[in-house]
């Protein structure tokens, strides 16, 4: 493929640059002069110079792609599991942290709840969790419970609910942060009861919270009917992950 430089010399370059702009194929547009060049000096067949265009292409793409589930699933920090201090709490089941990592509880639209005192870890690994399944392709969205309280109930008094609770309906998987922070009252908890009634067997859902289930009653205004219900359809399809220590914020004052 010597002759690649007097072929492109031949080809009106501008021409075909506004039809890879128009096309939205960016990577083509910046790799295919200087990689026409690449493959001229390394003897590349025609096809071999294309199929190397179209994979930077689709690479790009995919990229971008995630660099945009990413950006919609409005993650307050990005964490990995790589990250994480395993060595921190004094329990923690790391073969069943590790296999949620696989993203099978996804596809089964089931639900995984993190069961933890405050600076544990558990948003940490609902974040990571989350990212991950952004890099597998899959739509998510991240928010603390009062958040979602606090949207529809805005959108309510608007008459917007309908399109709100689309709005956490529509992810693969939702992440819920920081469930039992804050009580919730009865109109709360309606709200948030909707979000999980709808996503059963639908959507994917993580939890976190620091509060054991027996004490849920006192997240939802000791609403013991609801907060059985919403128990009921949670554990249904869910793997709860237990998580106890020490807060990992005291760290650094416990070794000094």
């Amino acid at each position: 493929m010597g002759t690649d430089r007097r072929i492109l010399s031949d080809v009106p370059t501008e021409a075909l640059r506004a039809q890879l702009a128009s096309l939205k194929l960016s990577h083509l547009l910046e790799r295919f002069e200087p990689m026409a060049q690449e493959a001229g000096a390394e003897q590349w067949s025609h096809v071999e110079y294309l199929a190397r265009l179209i994979e930077g292409e689709a690479h790009a793409r995919e990229d971008r792609s995630i660099q945009r589930r990413v950006g919609l699933a409005r993650f307050p920090v990005l964490k990995t599991l790589d990250q994480f201090d395993w060595n921190w709490p004094s329990k923690i089941n790391r073969p069943q942290i590790q296999n949620l990592f696989r993203l099978r509880f996804i596809e089964e639209k089931g639900n995984v709840i993190f069961i933890a005192n405050v600076g544990l870890g558990k948003s940490h690994l609902s974040i990571a969790l989350g990212h991950a399944a952004c890099l597998r392709g899959y739509p998510v969205l991240f928010t603390t419970a009062v958040d979602i309280i606090n949207s529809l109930s805005a959108a309510q008094a608007q008459g917007n609910l309908k399109r709100e609770l689309r709005k956490y309906l529509q992810p693969r998987l939702l992440v819920v942060d920081e469930l039992g922070y804050l009580p919730i009252d009865k109109h709360g908890a309606d709200l948030l009861f909707q979000i999980i009634s709808e996503r059963y067997e639908r959507g994917a859902l993580i939890i976190t919270t620091n509060r054991a289930y027996k004490h849920w009653p006192e997240i939802f205004n000791q609403d013991s009917t609801l907060t059985s219900a919403l128990l009921d359809r949670l554990l249904h399809h869910s793997e709860t992950a237990v998580i106890e220590g020490k807060s990992y914020r005291m760290k650094e004052q416990i070794e000094a």
